[in-house]
């Protein structure tokens, strides 16, 4: 489509603050002539926010985590169950540092199908995920949401060589500037943070080469 600009978005599944980002991008592209190439920026999370494991009740059973690190991490759940709530979702507090490399080939996957499939997946595993309902470290629990979502069979077999190109998309993103998730890009230009995407619907709403 003649006009037509792509935003890239870089999103991880164990960020709640891409989970509250996700719907909020797909208004962008509902709303204008735009297209979202999705891509997955895992995160390392231990490596600034330290790491920790709890059980069911929040009891800390294993930590390397300072007193910094956890005020940090207790404000950002409590940040995020608060936008959350405005919009009926459910955010529950993780209970380890997942490896969500997994969960993002299964992304990668999907979008082999077509927009549909993905963004059927891409729903499933945020929401699941943040309800504590979905091991996203499974290949049978993606596979299994995979299915549902309309891909063909034969996630297992593809996903170690997926997940080397979620690993090499990862190490490009760094390349460019990408730190975090939710990350745009557009015309070149880095927006980190939801907060953003304001941003970026009064750059477009004031494009004129739109058609």
């Amino acid at each position: 489509m003649t006009g037509t600009r792509t935003i890239t978005v870089y999103t991880d599944y164990k960020s709640p603050y891409a989970y509250l980002a996700k719907d909020l991008c797909y208004a962008l592209e509902r709303d204008f002539p735009i297209r979202l190439d999705w891509r997955p920026y895992i995160l390392d999370i231990p490596s600034y926010l330290g790491s920790a494991r709890v059980d069911a009740t929040g009891i800390v059973l294993e930590e390397a985590r300072n007193a910094h690190q956890w005020r940090r991490v207790r404000y950002s759940y409590m940040d995020c169950r608060r936008q959350a709530a405005k919009r009926g979702l459910t955010i529950r507090g993780t209970q380890k540092i997942w490896d969500s490399a997994l969960a993002a080939a299964g992304m990668l996957f999907a979008q082999q199908a077509d927009d549909a499939v993905f963004r059927r997946y891409h729903d499933a595993v945020f929401e699941r995920f943040w309800k504590r309902e979905l091991d996203i470290e499974s290949v049978d629990a993606l596979a299994e949401i995979l299915a549902e979502a309309g891909a063909p069979a034969g996630f297992a077999a593809a996903a170690d060589g997926l997940r080397q190109q979620v690993g090499m998309i990862s190490r490009s993103a760094e390349a460019d500037g990408v730190f975090g998730v939710p990350t745009f890009i557009l015309d070149g230009g880095i927006y980190w943070g939801r907060e953003h995407l304001d941003d970026i619907r009064d750059s477009l709403a004031k494009r004129t080469d739109f058609p």
